[in-house]
């Protein structure tokens, strides 16, 4: 296992401007702050220090914080993209046709491209204040599920990075399917699932708490119209064996809704909860297609269900509403009693962009701007991603706390005036305004450069492998149409190798098929 960088001999003493700290259960805003850290820890946090200390430095105009705890975190090349302005996605390669089913699925990614968009987007993670990230990842291009080899290049990298991970293979029994006539249907392996399960669990017991402790396990089944019965009392049962905490997909669409209600007759909460799968230790992102809601007519208590297991939402609100959808609404939920925690699930991975999102969606759903305020947003993005982990030594500035810290500039031109810090943030903040971040006592990045991480190359690199995999959706969409069929452009492309260059079809006018994208 690669080290991670070397924490700074002796006490650290970090001051800025604004500082959250934490008291009696909440954060709190210390003007002209000052926080300690020594050996991973925090010691120190408040005013007028009188301790010795090793280091000293100070960030003017700036808010430090805890760091974000990502439940969704994109680890990937995300494909969100391909589908932003082209639907429905089961024409367009996000849904298996059953053709290509049949054949055979194949990875189209290799090894070696695995781990470099692991690399890559850990990095861009980091650079987005996230310092706890349960990794997400598509399996539309995968033969199946991960694998385990591929999350051991991927513990390595966050501990050569120093970034906090939970990490699992994902896995299922099942995938979506599109059947010649357009209607989506599941297709079962559960054989291949099941053994995929039984080398998470492995890679559980053999990772766990490696790195010092920064690399710890979960078990990440995939979308819950993916899994089959027994594979769901297994992983349940293997995460209570385990401690480890299971994220699930859940209620992320009418499509898997509908399919659950039609082969178990029950909405997915109700499905998990007759199974005992439900526990404080479930992380259910998005949970938007739920009865009692816009999206679904049909009555019934999902909410209630997930609010009674003990199970966290983990909400994704820039994803969903890039797709039309929203959970209705924040500050229901919230006063509903439900824990909320927050996930990226796309790119940018920026969590301040989906906290602005989400309050955004909120209020416009309930009709009032009341609904939800900035630090309800704040607190799922940092302690309710830690009550979910079990890790009160997380997503707070607390002495004893481990030394997860942010520096969130404020005085940056898009900025504008700072009266609140958190409320300025949800504002005009973006991702990209974290300067400086330390994860268990280690500055992983410092004036917005990450030690052997050179941007530039890496992007390049990224676009290359992204476009290879562009090049493999004839193959893998319904009817096999050409990639100008499947990707359009907005406007009409005129120039020379202008755009992705992989295939040249020529635009046709009137038909929306966009050039050579």
């Amino acid at each position: 296992m690669p080290q991670a960088p070397p924490r700074p001999k002796g006490p650290v003493l970090m001051t800025a401007a604004w500082v959250v700290g934490h008291r009696d259960g909440r954060h709190v805003l210390i003007e002209n702050g000052e926080v300690v850290f020594d050996d991973g820890a925090i010691t120190f946090v408040g005013r007028g220090y009188a301790g010795t200390v090793a280091r000293r430095e100070s960030y003017g105009c700036a808010l430090i914080g805890p760091g974000f705890i990502d439940l969704d975190a994109l680890a990937d090349l995300d494909t969100t993209i391909l589908g932003y302005d082209n639907q429905p996605g089961w024409q367009k390669g996000r849904v298996w046709p059953r053709d290509y089913v049949e054949s055979g699925p194949i990875e189209i990614v290799t090894p070696d491209e695995l781990a470099f968009q692991k690399r890559h987007a850990f990095a861009v993670l980091i650079r987005n204040g996230i310092t706890t990230a349960l990794p997400i990842a598509s399996l539309f291009y995968r033969a199946w599920g991960e694998t385990v080899a591929e999350f051991t290049d991927a513990a390595h990298t966050a501990a050569a990075l120093g970034l906090r991970v939970y990490l699992g293979p994902a896995y299922r029994t099942g995938n979506q399917v599109v059947e010649t006539d357009g209607t989506i249907a599941t297709f079962y392996d559960e054989p291949r699932g099941l053994a995929e399960l039984a080398e998470a669990i492995r890679f559980c017991e053999r990772m766990e708490g490696s790195a010092s402790g920064l690399v710890r396990t979960m078990l990440s089944p995939d979308r819950v119209e993916t899994c089959t019965p027994e594979l769901l009392r297994r992983t349940a049962a293997a995460g209570r064996a385990l401690g480890v905490p299971v994220r699930q997909h859940a209620c992320q669409s009418k499509i898997e809704y509908d399919l659950v209600l039609k082969q178990h007759g029950v909405s997915p909460p109700e499905w998990l909860a007759s199974l005992g799968y439900l526990n404080e230790r479930t992380l259910l992102p998005h949970a938007t297609y739920v009865s009692g809601t816009r999206h679904i007519d049909r009555p019934g208590r999902d909410l209630e269900i997930i609010r009674d297991s003990g199970a966290t939402i983990v909400h994704c609100p820039l994803v969903s509403g890039r797709g039309g959808g929203a959970i209705d609404h924040f500050g229901r939920y919230k006063a509903m009693g439900l824990k909320l925690a927050m996930g990226t699930d796309t790119a940018p991975p920026d969590m301040v962009a989906n906290m602005q999102t989400g309050m955004i969606l909120a209020r416009v759903l309930a009709g009032n701007a009341a609904a939800v305020r900035s630090e309800d947003y704040y607190d799922a993005a940092t302690r309710g991603g830690a009550d979910a982990l079990g890790r009160p030594d997380l997503g707070r500035l607390a002495p004893g706390a481990r030394a997860d810290i942010t520096v969130f500039d404020l005085d940056r031109p898009h900025t504008g005036q700072v009266i609140d810090p958190i409320q300025t943030m949800l504002l005009t903040g973006h991702g990209r305004d974290f300067s400086t971040v330390v994860i268990d006592g280690r500055f992983v990045m410092e004036n917005r450069a990450i030690p052997g991480i050179d941007e530039a190359a890496d992007n390049a690199r990224a676009q290359a492998q992204f476009e290879r995999v562009m090049a493999q959706y004839p193959r893998r969409t319904a009817g096999h149409p050409p990639a100008g069929a499947i990707f359009s452009s907005s406007y009409p492309v005129d120039g020379m190798d202008s755009g992705p260059r992989l295939w040249g079809q020529p635009n046709t006018p009137g038909t929306g098929s966009g050039g050579r994208i």
